[in-house]
């Protein structure tokens, strides 16, 4: 990996355009798919499924949250095909604009009331968007931060993007927090358009960023390579990565179990449990989720710059272990219906040990692949990850506290995502002294394992 004194000051530049670039892109990602979940947990059963039962209108609700998570292999599968073929910084401005865009319409949705079941059947459609957007979004901007970012210190440098969720769920849940605050008439009237509305902003600011900021140094390469005969392109990148890398993309769909699982079980399932079963207000609910997503921003970069040092492996690891046994105490806490104590339990959960998992992610599924299927395979095999994990993460545990009546039965699900977590680690190779340049001889990351192992 290269030094800091071979890292010029012209990448110095690209690298933070680039990380920033990364930061608001996947800030929108999450934006989006967060304030669904919260105004699904708070009011979407009411205004788009008022014929059922509240529970049942919750159930359809969080249904619709996951009906977008199926499209996100889709646009894992395109889109990082896209990436891979024409460069990384025309496939970023692609996801951002359908990510914006499917946003705003949201919040400009009529509802049941006025246009029947018109309503919720475009109100699918635009989760499709969102999620074929998404699909490539978060993949395409850690695979930007981290072929920009110094060598050195790639865990660092992947840290804007996951960075990214932590913005958008204090961003998402700090808006939310503000526009509970109306009266009841005007928030159920237009109040919970305005979060979605906002997308729009994030929207600009992203794409203008992401116009000015170079293709990546290890995909020119590649291309050069390519042109020089040196290299082959690959002609379906995602059929080259389940052919030459099978154990590392199986590596980034297990690694996604607990991690997904935990990313929404926290600031969505948590956020409707406390309302609906403990009977916390939805002010207190969601200022628990804000303090912890503000101690979650600062914690991330720390848990980046340990990957860099120890590995990207064990600091996954303690994180998806620690938060599997935060768990119980978690809900024993939200039991109690105490202020204080819930906002304490949700600081640990989400703002301290969830990191650990979030913030060597970026840098490992990226290091896991070659230049010239890296975006496809990370792309396509992450999202995978979504759907089995994180898309129906607040479908299922509302299911089975339902069948169950008790949080038991969650605590039963997470850890089973957390034990799949744990073995794909165990098979994965660790990477943050693989090289990401492209060359004649380079070997899979599959390969270079097998032969450290020998």
């Amino acid at each position: 990996m290269s030094s800091d004194s071979t890292f010029s000051d012209a990448q110095r530049a690209q690298a933070r355009k680039a990380g920033i670039a990364a930061l608001v892109g996947t800030t929108l990602e999450w934006y989006d798919f967060l304030i669904y979940g919260t105004a699904a947990a708070l009011i979407l059963n009411e205004l788009f499924f008022p014929s059922v039962s509240a529970a049942a209108g919750t159930l359809a609700a969080f249904a619709t949250y996951a009906i977008g998570f199926l499209a996100r292999p889709l646009g894992g599968l395109v889109l990082g095909n896209l990436g891979d073929r024409i460069g990384r910084r025309a496939m970023l401005l692609l996801t951002i604009v359908l990510m914006g865009v499917a946003t705003t319409l949201i919040g400009l949705l009529p509802t049941y009331a006025s246009i029947g079941v018109w309503a919720p059947v475009i109100l699918i459609l635009l989760r499709l968007l969102q999620g074929f957007g998404a699909g490539g979004e978060y993949a395409g901007a850690v695979v930007m931060s981290v072929e920009h970012g110094n060598q050195s210190r790639r865990g660092a440098a992947g840290a804007w993007a996951p960075m990214g969720f932590a913005l958008a769920t204090l961003l998402s849940t700090g808006i939310f927090q503000l526009v509970v605050l109306l009266p009841d008439d005007q928030f159920r009237a237009w109040g919970w358009r305005v979060p979605f509305l906002l997308g729009f902003a994030l929207l600009f600011v992203g794409y203008f960023i992401r116009r000015h900021i170079h293709e990546t140094p290890a995909f020119e390469n590649a291309r050069e390579l390519e042109r020089q005969g040196a290299v082959q392109p690959a002609k379906t990148p995602v059929f080259a990565v389940l052919k030459e890398n099978p154990r590392s993309f199986l590596v980034v769909v297990g690694a996604r179990f607990a991690e997904n699982g935990f990313a929404y079980l926290f600031p969505v399932f948590a956020v409707a449990y406390a309302i609906n079963e403990v009977g916390l207000s939805r002010q207190t609910t969601l200022l628990a989720v804000v303090v912890a997503s503000a101690v979650q921003l600062a914690a991330i970069p720390i848990f980046a710059i340990l990957s860099d040092r120890v590995g990207r492996r064990p600091v996954y690891a303690l994180g998806a272990a620690l938060s599997l046994v935060w768990l119980v105490p978690f809900f024993v806490i939200l039991d109690t219906g105490n202020t204080l104590l819930v906002m304490f339990a949700m600081v640990v959960g989400l703002g301290i040990l969830y990191p650990a998992m979030l913030a060597p992610q970026a840098a490992y599924f990226a290091e896991l692949f070659s230049t010239k299927t890296r975006l496809s395979g990370f792309a396509f095999a992450r999202e995978i990850g979504s759907v089995l994990a994180g898309g129906f993460l607040p479908l299922v545990a509302t299911a089975v506290l339902a069948w169950a009546g008790h949080w038991w039965a969650v605590v039963a699900y997470m850890s089973l995502l957390t034990a799949l977590t744990l073995i794909a680690l165990a098979f994965g190779p660790e990477t943050r002294s693989t090289s990401l340049m492209e060359t004649k001889q380079d070997p899979t990351v599959d390969e270079a394992a097998d032969l450290e192992l020998t």
